[in-house]
């Protein structure tokens, strides 16, 4: 009798696991340029589901920093077919007067997480999101306005393990790359990515060609950087 009732115990146990299993549904969060010195502040998000997210395996999607720039550049648009997603980009000039408000990176970052998971929101109906720690978790969370108040809110490191937040890592990438080749255009110089002694040479010739102010419109100012041209210029 015993073996009998657990059995059936394990039957009814296994049932009630399958309806409580949690949903493959769920957008993933991540951002780029945050520490590049020249180029805008991307945060993508992206909603995946269990088809799209076999469909995301097999195009070999995962961290954007482990894929080249070229192939970033050419999965994003294949990713944007099949996933619906938000893209918010704070351009340089957008970047320094926010940050001249907010004076704190994290706060600006949790800022517009909450912006394109909002926006995201507005597409489609999600009870989960999972985005990559940085600073108070708090922070995204009093970010949020009503729409995303009722969302749960998974914030880990290395959140870009979850094929979702690959996904936005990869559409923020590319979306910062395209966008750092315009800003080169504009201004005739190429500005490269990251914080280097490549970086000053070339946010010097930025200011030799077009003057400090217009600095501000393809650079993040309050970098250490700045300050080392300025004074390399003196």
């Amino acid at each position: 009798m015993h073996s009998l009732h657990y059995r059936a115990s394990t039957s009814v146990f296994y049932r009630e696991l399958r309806v409580a299993a949690p949903s493959v549904e769920r957008i993933g969060i991540d951002e780029s340029g945050k520490g590049d010195y020249f180029g805008p502040l991307v945060i993508a998000a992206v909603f995946v589901d269990a088809t799209t997210q076999g469909e995301l395996a097999l195009m070999q999607v995962r961290d954007s920093k482990k894929i080249s720039d070229g192939r970033i550049l050419d999965m994003a648009p294949d990713i944007k077919t099949i996933c619906p997603h938000s893209i918010v980009a704070i351009g340089p000039q957008k970047y320094n007067e926010l940050y001249a408000k907010i004076k704190n990176l994290n706060r600006l970052l949790a800022w517009g997480h909450a912006r394109a998971l909002e926006n995201l929101l507005d597409q489609v109906s999600c009870g989960r999101a999972i985005a990559d720690q940085f600073g108070d978790e708090r922070l995204i969370l009093n970010a949020l306005q009503e729409k995303g108040r009722t969302i749960v809110l998974e914030q880990r490191p290395k959140a870009e393990s979850d094929m979702a937040v690959a996904a936005a890592s990869i559409l923020a990438r590319a979306e910062f790359l395209l966008r750092l080749k315009r800003l080169s255009d504009d201004v005739g110089t190429t500005l490269p990515k990251g914080a280097s002694p490549a970086v000053e040479l070339a946010a010097k010739m930025v200011i030799k060609r077009h003057g400090k102010d217009r600095l501000e419109t393809v650079a993040k100012l309050h970098f250490k950087t700045t300050q080392a041209v300025l004074a390399g210029l003196a």
